[in-house]
């Protein structure tokens, strides 16, 4: 009975050896790779930013230069989000933030956008769909040139009313056989604009952080 006693706690005691190294190995793992993962997701949310906001729009470290924006459904987010703000010289001359459309035809369309300090877009992306292959995906840009439509509008030069594919009475094109997906990246873009402008100074007053 003794020499049984005497295997288990050894065995007990191996394997919690086995647990103690198998959980330092993961551990140090895990930190040696944590700051390689978080470099390489900001060079790709870098290069990103840098599809919709040209050079000479900004100076300051975008990633690190941000501002909580709270729920609203103007933006269709479910919890608050964080912006970057664009500067030139300390004076915010654009705002980077993702607006989600939730009528797109196979679901939520999630959006990237950059507002300039005078309303005008400098870019949309696609950051995530699930639109039909072939039929809906154009709005991404790997697969048409569709969203770039927007660079340069403007609640100013586009009337909120015209804000709408053409099919709707709008001023925007649209493929056809697939109008729910542009018309529902037409009104969060739209939506987007008009929340800029309500909360303008909120936005483009704040200090660096």
């Amino acid at each position: 009975m003794h020499a049984i006693l005497k295997h288990a706690r050894n065995t007990a005691l191996t394997l919690m050896g086995f647990a103690a190294l198998f959980t330092l190995l993961l551990s140090v793992v895990y930190h040696n790779t944590l700051t390689p993962i978080a470099e390489s997701e900001a060079q790709a949310r870098m290069a990103l930013f840098q599809q919709i906001v040209p050079a000479q729009l900004f100076d300051n470290a975008l990633l690190a230069d941000t501002q909580v924006l709270p729920v609203d459904p103007l933006l269709g987010n479910q919890q608050p989000i964080v912006a970057n703000i664009a500067r030139i010289q300390g004076q915010a001359s654009a705002v980077i933030f993702e607006v989600v459309a939730h009528d797109g035809y196979s679901g939520d369309i999630k959006l990237l956008l950059a507002i300039q300090a005078d309303g005008q877009l400098a870019g949309v992306r696609v950051l995530a769909h699930k639109e039909t292959p072939g039929l809906g995906d154009y709005i991404d840009i790997a697969k048409d040139r569709w969203i770039t439509l927007f660079d340069g509008l403007s609640l100013q030069k586009i009337p909120a009313t015209l804000w709408k594919v053409k099919k709707d009475g709008g001023d925007f094109d649209y493929r056809a056989g697939a109008t729910v997906t542009p018309r529902a990246v037409v009104g969060a873009v739209a939506r987007a604009l008009d929340y800029v402008a309500q909360h303008h100074n909120t936005l483009f007053g704040a200090k660096p952080s």
